[in-house]
């Protein structure tokens, strides 16, 4: 009976739903009918969707509470987007509800929205678009709401999305003046009134009026109901009235987000714990309650994710109370601690590198600031800041690696063998007791793991499987084979800890390759094995020494005239001295001594001096010392001006007087801070007159000698980026070849000839202009013994020959010299290589 009454009323049903499925008839069914499959089925999930949006942003952004909070927790990309770029597939869905909400169950009759849930389809799809950073799309989908729908609910809530994306566009001002109206003539729920005041809250600070902002954001917090923007904005009022000055007021504020405890996000509250104590300056009345404070922070299980900067600010803390070694400690602690927090990481790093630079541990604070700048953005200010820094540094960690690197190496050279012998014992000693150690450790901790996994019910079903099948089994395997070999990169000879590594002496300008890094597994206990690491032959002591007395050079310069550090600088040079220096470190390396005695006022002034001038008669330093007048000539005779002088014969092609004056210059101003200058002019001149070999020879001297200079760096680049476009030695076929600039008319000359060289340079020159023809002509040195006298730029070989025959039997000019035309890059290659004989052969004589 049921059944059969069911039965006659599917039709009816039936019957109801085409009848309301009609979006152009005004009736209470199919209102209702649009109205419930709209909230009920589109947008319900079109919500659903738009809520795991707005989860996976919270999941995915991370506040940076080193700087202001913005009011709203979203990430901000600043770039336009297009509908069709790179969208989140969550609000794209959303969007895609909202649309069909909007295209199937809207009820537009006679201007008139019929359907009650159109506008919330409306207000979906502007939310979706505005999170997805399409504010464009977004501004029209909340103007439509508010435009079409005058009786709608959700005019206020449109209102404020919507003064939200004028801010994200860039109208601070314009949403302030449509929030100011919308609560002059509006009568806004709590929630409402809280969200507007936030984005007026933002938009304020957008424009840096931070009083107003604050006041804002103190009506916010009072009428909200979510406890997570109460804490939000209570932290944001704290910071603001930090950045204002008032401490007091800000520890207020943050006493308030304390006071949320579990209302709202811990972080919030344990960052405002850690801004109240940075308020809070340390004094011997309440040294011991801040530690007591910071002590109960650290020991809380709750705040274990926040450790990083607890542990960061305990060693702020104890820096500040002069407790260094325990600073120390928790910044090290921090730095282990920290997760994704790049900016915590560079407080600590600085902070590190800064402590060690007062103490003069350079090269320690180089390393230091290197991490900084690893956790810097570039193209920021604090970037270029530490960069600098770590510039300076850089010097000093290269040279004082070359040091220790030649100390050790020297001190167990000259040990005795059987000394020998004992230290290297010893020092395998201790290197199996902290392996073994390691090891024990290691398995322990190993062996804990795989029972608690064999105990579990995930080991239990892997027993007695395949090895590769048996987690327990792999697992201890991967332990084994870590405990005997250590971490393993998978590539060719895997058994090697470290590959060789070659250095370059900076004082001899040779590769050496260092012994002491590369240590196979199964010698790392073997005494042979160490003992035949060490020199056996003189030369390479001397060129150990020679290193270390250069390395030692650079840093007393360094020292003296960076970090204006002369203690550390005289310690240096002093050190040279006594090494057996070459020749040519000794007379600089004994006025920078006297140079920094005399600053310092110490009595070894004058002996220096004297030494000076009895030792080094007739050299620069000795006139500067007997006749100090001379340093206020330096315009005419300091390196400078010989520099600019020497480079104007460069200019001049004047390429002997170059290389030979370069080399007087070096010897004289060694030590000077141009002396790289001179090097790279010289290798230039001798790559001009001699070609391409020894141009990479000469280049390669300036760039491992001064690997540190810029002109050893431009040096180094050279090599690596221009010489292997000029190494090619084969000539390009002629026949046929065109193109705007491509030949030349070439007159050989030799050197000894110079003045009809010059004579018909200038003749070509006034043929050229008397021709009114565009062409260049200059006078090129070849060798040492033989120069050109070239006309360039020929759109062709045909127009080269024409003017190479116009001017030969054209009266006005009886140009009869002898001469060749040649392609333009074929030119460059006799000019690099020197091979003009081997184009006569292979270009111009012609073949049977």
């Amino acid at each position: 009976m049921k059944l059969h009454t069911f039965k006659n009323y599917v039709p009816l049903v039936a019957l109801l739903a085409v009848i309301g499925c009609s979006t152009k008839k005004d009736t209470f069914i199919n209102r209702n009918w649009h109205a419930l499959n709209t909230k009920y089925n589109t947008l319900y999930n079109g919500n659903i969707a738009f809520e795991e949006g707005r989860a996976e942003l919270n999941a995915n952004y991370q506040d940076d509470f080193w700087d202001l909070l913005p009011v709203e927790r979203l990430e901000v990309s600043d770039q336009v987007k297009l509908d069709s770029e790179d969208n989140n597939p969550n609000f794209l869905r959303a969007e895609e509800k909202a649309t069909k909400a909007i295209q199937k169950h809207s009820m537009d009759i006679q201007d008139l929205e019929r359907n009650p849930q159109t506008d919330e389809a409306f207000l979906l799809l502007g939310k979706a678009r505005y999170f997805d950073e399409r504010y464009i799309p977004a501004l029209e989908a909340f103007n439509y709401v508010l435009k079409k729908y005058e009786s709608s609910d959700k005019l206020n809530e449109a209102t404020i999305w919507r003064e939200k994306t004028n801010m994200r566009l860039g109208n601070p001002e314009l949403a302030i003046k449509n929030l100011k109206r919308l609560q002059k003539f509006e009568r806004l729920k709590d929630q409402e009134y809280a969200d507007a005041n936030a984005v007026m809250a933002q938009s304020y600070l957008d424009i840096a009026i931070k009083d107003t902002a604050i006041q804002k954001l103190k009506i916010a917090q009072a009428y909200t109901k979510k406890n997570e923007e109460r804490g939000r904005y209570l932290f944001i009022i704290g910071q603001l009235y930090n950045q204002l000055g008032f401490k007091d007021s800000a520890n207020y504020a943050f006493d308030k987000v304390i006071a949320l405890n579990r209302k709202s996000p811990r972080v919030y509250m344990i960052n405002a714990h850690l801004k109240k104590i940075l308020n809070t300056k340390v004094t011997p009345e309440n040294e011991e309650y801040l530690l007591e404070y910071l002590t109960d922070l650290e020991e809380n299980r709750e705040n274990r994710p926040f450790l990083d900067k607890i542990y960061h600010q305990i060693g702020n803390y104890h820096l500040e109370t002069g407790s260094d070694s325990l600073a120390l400690v928790y910044f090290n602690k921090s730095i282990k601690a920290t997760q994704n927090d790049r900016k915590l990481n560079a407080f600590n790093y600085e902070t590190l590198a800064a402590y060690n630079f007062d103490l003069n541990n350079y090269k320690q604070a180089g390393s230091y600031y290197d991490s900084v700048l690893q956790n810097l953005m570039e193209n920021t200010r604090k970037y270029r800041t530490i960069k600098k820094k770590f510039d300076n540094l850089e010097d000093v960690i290269a040279y004082e690696d070359i040091v220790t690197h030649a100390d050790s190496v020297i001190t167990v050279y000259n040990m005795p063998e059987e000394e020998r012998v004992t230290y290297f014992e010893a020092y395998i000693a201790d290197l199996k007791a902290k392996e073994e150690a390691l090891e024990k450790e290691k398995e322990k901790r190993a062996n804990a793991g795989f029972a608690q996994f064999a105990a579990s019910s995930g080991g239990k079903q892997n027993q007695g499987k395949f090895y590769f099948y048996n987690v327990v089994s792999l697992g201890k395997g991967k332990t084994t084979f870590r405990t005997q070999w250590g971490e393993r990169t998978l590539e060719d000879n895997w058994r090697w800890s470290n590959k060789n590594t070659v250095a370059i002496s900076e004082a001899t300008g040779e590769a050496v390759t260092s012994t002491d890094v590369a240590v196979p597994e199964n010698e790392k206990f073997s005494l042979d094995y160490y003992l035949s690491q060490v020199p056996t032959d003189t030369k390479t002591i001397d060129s150990l020494v020679a290193e270390r007395n250069f390395a030692n050079y650079q840093l007393g310069l360094i020292y003296k005239e960076k970090f204006k550090e002369n203690l550390l600088a005289a310690g240096k040079l002093e050190r040279v001295l006594k090494g057996n220096p070459e020749e040519r470190l000794i007379l600089p390396s004994k006025y920078n001594l006297y140079k920094i005695y005399e600053e310092e006022g110490s009595p070894l002034a004058n002996g220096m001096k004297q030494d000076i001038i009895r030792n080094h008669d007739g050299s620069r330093y000795a006139e500067l010392l007997l006749n100090p007048q001379a340093v206020l000539d330096v315009n005419e005779e300091g390196p400078d001006a010989r520099y600019a002088q020497l480079f104007k014969l460069y200019q001049e092609q004047k390429f002997i007087e170059v290389i030979t004056q370069s080399q007087e210059w070096i010897n004289r101003f060694t030590g000077d801070p141009i002396v790289p200058k001179f090097e790279l002019l010289k290798a230039n001149a001798i790559g001009r007159l001699q070609g391409f070999e020894p141009f990479k020879e000469a280049l390669n001297y300036v760039a491992l000698t001064y690997p540190n200079n810029p002109e050893g760096k431009k040096a180094e680049q050279i090599v690596a980026e221009q010489l292997p476009k000029l190494a090619n030695k084969e000539f390009s076929p002629e026949t046929g070849a065109t193109g705007t600039g491509n030949w030349k008319v070439v007159f050989p000359f030799k050197i000894s000839n110079n003045e009809p060289a010059l004579a018909l340079k200038e003749r070509l020159e006034a043929a050229v202009k008397d021709l009114r023809y565009k062409n260049a002509v200059s006078k090129d040195i070849y060798t040492l013994e033989d120069q050109f006298v070239v006309v360039h730029g020929f759109k062709s070989k045909d127009f080269a020959l024409g003017f190479a025959e116009l001017i030969k039997n054209n009266k006005d000019y009886r140009i009869k010299d002898k001469n060749f035309v040649i392609l333009s890059k074929n030119y460059q290659t006799i000019l690099v290589h020197k091979n003009l004989e081997t184009y006569k052969e292979q270009i111009l004589t012609p073949k049977p």
